[in-house]
C-alpha cells in the first residue's frame, strides 16, 4: 500500500467526483503519471480560477472525457507542481494530508502542506 505524507497508509481522496490519475479515488502514482497527481486538495473558487488562467480548466465539464467539472468543496488529486505554483501565488487549496501521496515531499515542504491542511 502507498504511503501518505504522514508516513501512514494513503487514504482515499474522493469517489464523488472520482479522482486520481488511475481514477481509483486515491492520489496513487506510477511511471505513467507524468503530471504527478499526488496532492489531495479541496477546491476553492480562487484556486479553480487560478488553474483556469494557468491553462488547466478544472471547472468546465468535459463529458467526452467523463469529466463533470469541479466546484468549490470538491476534493481532487492535483499535480504536485501545480499545487506548489498555487502556494507560491497565495491561492493554494486546502490539503488532506492523509490522502496526499508521500512523493509530494520531493516537491513541497511538509510544513507548507500542514499549514494548508484540513481533516480527512
Amino acid at each position: 500500500m502507498a504511503k501518505n505524507v504522514l508516513g501512514t497508509d494513503l487514504q482515499a481522496c474522493s469517489h464523488d467526483p472520482l479522482t486520481g490519475f488511475y481514477r481509483d479515488g486515491c492520489c496513487n502514482t506510477g511511471a505513467d503519471d507524468l503530471g504527478l497527481h499526488l496532492v489531495c486538495s479541496e477546491m476553492t473558487e480562487e484556486f479553480l480560477s487560478f488553474s483556469k488562467r494557468a491553462g488547466n480548466d478544472l471547472s468546465t465539464p468535459r463529458p467526452e472525457f467523463g469529466f463533470v467539472g469541479l466546484i468549490p468543496g470538491n476534493r481532487w488529486c492535483l499535480c504536485a507542481l501545480r499545487w506548489k505554483e498555487a502556494f507560491e501565488a497565495g491561492v493554494a487549496p486546502a490539503v488532506v494530508l492523509e490522502a496526499t501521496h508521500i512523493s509530494t515531499l520531493e516537491f513541497v515542504d511538509l510544513e507548507d502542506l500542514q499549514a494548508h491542511s484540513v481533516d480527512a
